[in-house]
């Protein structure tokens, strides 16, 4: 690749990353809650402590957040901001890739690696979402290139780099980012026989400044928050998701096989071939020894990320992402002789991603956002009476509208889901309504999923219902609650 192919595959990269970004708008049940914190701690002041609903809220660390809030001050609250530093930490790590897979193996498996990762469904979809794993990530990624390059160069400053990394992955996602990666390098030396190596690590700096950059956050949130910090954020949102599903439906021992050749498509068939057809040779390279070091380092990687995660009871698709580097670089190696084919299926699925971003996931995302809930509230709701949701809580409209929104549920429930204990209740920090506490003779605002309209209806048979709008996703209902009591007074007078 010369140097005019280089500039333009960048200069489509960035195209990538940033096409149709001001579009896409945010989305329910994830995007919206990291978005509506940020803006809520923006508003306040409080660069400390995550807050939504005016409630503190403790699902992840801080780095994220502040990404959100410093593209806020930068761009304004909206999409295109919400999007922004995702792509950028979206490009970092193509580069960290490219620059890593050039420091192992040479300049055309470094392309093909390159080429590979920023094709892949998963980093598509990764790039432009308004969540905290592609920072994540790229620190996760880098604590492991620092270490090896460390480790292979006999450079000890380097290891200084992945204690570093691993403060911005733990200040990014939880202790997952120094626990895993640490796991994986420990691994690593046992397997190499060389676990010595660990002496070599400056740990007296290393821990400094690890403590540093990642320990001060947390410092900070339990001299504000106590064990109401420690009990959400380490019970519920980091040892809870590690051993109760959240979603049962997904813990499945094949989640994450799916996820490798869904979310590395198209790579992970064509990978899938290449190894079928030089299956012998390969074999055969295994059973010499003569497989480099830097390939088991990859495929160690490679596995146990994969293999740590489907042994957690909570299960994302994003979560085994940090896997992609080593499986694009090994991509990058299997495929380095066929350089032409690489360039082709990239520029192909480039193609298809930016037709993707407007014709699918421009529509898609309003399908499942406020965004337009919010737009016709203010047309049929203009003097701005109260409003309730039936149904999933919709986030983006609160984010969208600036306003309260209350849910909808009977008494009971609402007292037995409340926040409190080691349970997934934490998440229900949202305003309640309770059907019991709903004025009479006043008509309110309720905002529900058209799949949930009879439902609402099956709920509270009393109530009278008027619908003000049917939009794709939700309708907008004016809904009075009679005052039985006067209805039977008037009768009785009669």
């Amino acid at each position: 690749m010369n140097q005019k192919e280089f500039r333009l595959s960048v200069l489509a990269l960035i195209i990538l990353l940033l096409a149709g970004n001001a579009w896409l708008a945010i989305t329910d049940p994830v995007e919206s809650n990291y978005a509506l914190t940020a803006r809520e701690m923006l508003e306040a002041g409080d660069f400390i402590s995550p807050r939504i609903y005016g409630n503190y809220w403790y699902d992840k660390p801080i780095f994220f957040y502040w990404e959100l809030i410093l593209a806020f001050k930068l761009f304004g609250v909206n999409e295109f901001a919400a999007r922004f530093f995702p792509a950028v930490f979206a490009f970092l790590n193509v580069g960290l890739v490219y620059w890593f897979a050039k420091k192992l193996y040479s300049a055309k498996t470094a392309i093909c690696s390159a080429l590979v990762f920023a094709t892949t469904t998963g980093f598509f979809y990764l790039s432009r979402a308004v969540i905290t794993d592609m920072a994540f990530v790229f620190f996760f990624n880098a604590v492991l290139v620092t270490f090896y390059l460390a480790y292979r160069s006999g450079n000890r400053r380097l290891y200084l780099g992945s204690f570093f990394f691993a403060g911005l992955a733990t200040l990014t996602k939880g202790p997952i980012g120094i626990l895993m990666p640490g796991l994986i390098l420990l691994i690593f030396l046992c397997i190499r026989k060389r676990p010595g190596e660990l002496l070599r690590m400056m740990w007296l700096p290393g821990l400094a400044i690890f403590c540093a950059v990642g320990g001060y956050w947390y410092y900070q949130m339990y001299q504000l928050h106590g064990q109401d910090f420690i009990l959400n954020f380490f019970g519920v949102h980091n040892f809870l998701r590690a051993t109760v599903a959240e979603h049962s439906r997904d813990d499945v021992w094949y989640y994450y096989t799916l996820i490798f050749l869904l979310g590395f498509c198209p790579w992970s068939f064509i990978m899938l071939y290449q190894i079928k057809k030089r299956w012998h040779e390969l074999r055969e390279k295994v059973r010499a020894r003569s497989v480099s070091e830097s390939t088991v380092f990859l495929l160690l990687w490679a596995f146990m990320v994969n293999f740590l995660f489907q042994m957690m009871a909570t299960k994302y698709l994003t979560y085994t992402q940090p896997s992609f580097l080593p499986l694009a670089i090994l991509a990058g190696v299997l495929l380095s002789e066929r350089l032409t084919m690489v360039k082709k299926v990239a520029a192909g699925a480039w193609v298809l991603y930016m037709i993707l971003t407007f014709a699918g996931a421009v529509p898609l995302c309003d399908h499942r956002s406020g965004r337009l809930t919010s737009e016709a509230l203010k047309e049929v709701n203009p003097s701005q009476r109260p409003v309730s949701n039936y149904g999933d809580y919709p986030t983006s409209l609160v984010f969208y509208s600036h306003d309260k929104v209350t849910q909808l549920a009977p008494r009971e429930i609402i007292e037995t889901t409340r926040p409190g204990g080691m349970s997934w209740d934490a998440k229900n920090v949202m305003p309640f309504l309770a059907f019991e506490d709903l004025p009479t003779d006043e008509p309110i605002i309720v905002t529900v999923q058209n799949s949930r309209a009879d439902q609402l209806k099956h709920a509270l048979p009393q109530a009278e219902l008027r619908t003000l709008r049917t939009l794709d996703t939700y309708s907008i209902v004016e809904m009075i609650i009679p005052d039985e009591a006067a209805k039977q007074k008037g009768s009785n007078d009669k």
